[in-house]
C-alpha cells in the first residue's frame, strides 16, 4: 500500500528547489495571486524548522519586521512557490529553534558556517 503511495507522490515533488536546513538565512519567492494579476513576493528570514516529508513537507521561516516576529509556513513542494535562495547557513545544534522567539538583538546572532 504504501508503495502505491509513494509512486504517487514522486510525480509531484519538486527536484529544482536547493536543500535547505534549519539555520539557513534564506529568500522565498512566492507567486501572489491579486484578482486577475499575478506578482512575486519575497520572504526573507531564518528557517527555525522543517518537518514531514515527501510531498508534505512543510518548512517554516522567521522574521522581525518593525520589531514584530513574523513566522511563515511554506509547504516545500507547492507551485506557488517560484524559486527559494540560500543566502548564508548557521551553525547549529538543535533541530528546532523555537528559543530564537524569545530573544532580542545581538542575543538572536547565530554563529555563520564557515567552509
Amino acid at each position: 500500500m504504501n508503495e502505491m503511495v509513494d509512486m504517487i507522490e514522486k510525480e509531484h515533488m519538486r527536484l529544482d528547489l536547493p536543500e535547505i536546513n534549519v539555520g539557513d538565512n534564506v529568500k522565498v519567492y512566492t507567486r501572489i495571486f491579486e484578482g486577475d494579476k499575478e506578482r512575486i513576493q519575497v520572504f526573507e528570514g531564518l528557517i527555525i524548522r522543517k518537518r514531514g516529508g515527501n510531498t508534505r513537507a512543510t518548512f517554516t521561516v522567521r522574521k522581525v519586521s518593525y520589531g514584530v516576529g513574523i513566522e511563515k509556513t511554506f509547504p516545500k513542494h507547492s507551485p506557488l512557490i517560484d524559486k527559494i535562495e540560500i543566502t548564508s547557513k548557521s551553525k547549529i545544534r538543535r533541530s528546532k529553534l523555537y528559543y530564537l522567539r524569545n530573544l532580542r538583538g545581538k542575543a538572536a546572532k547565530l554563529k555563520e558556517k564557515r567552509y
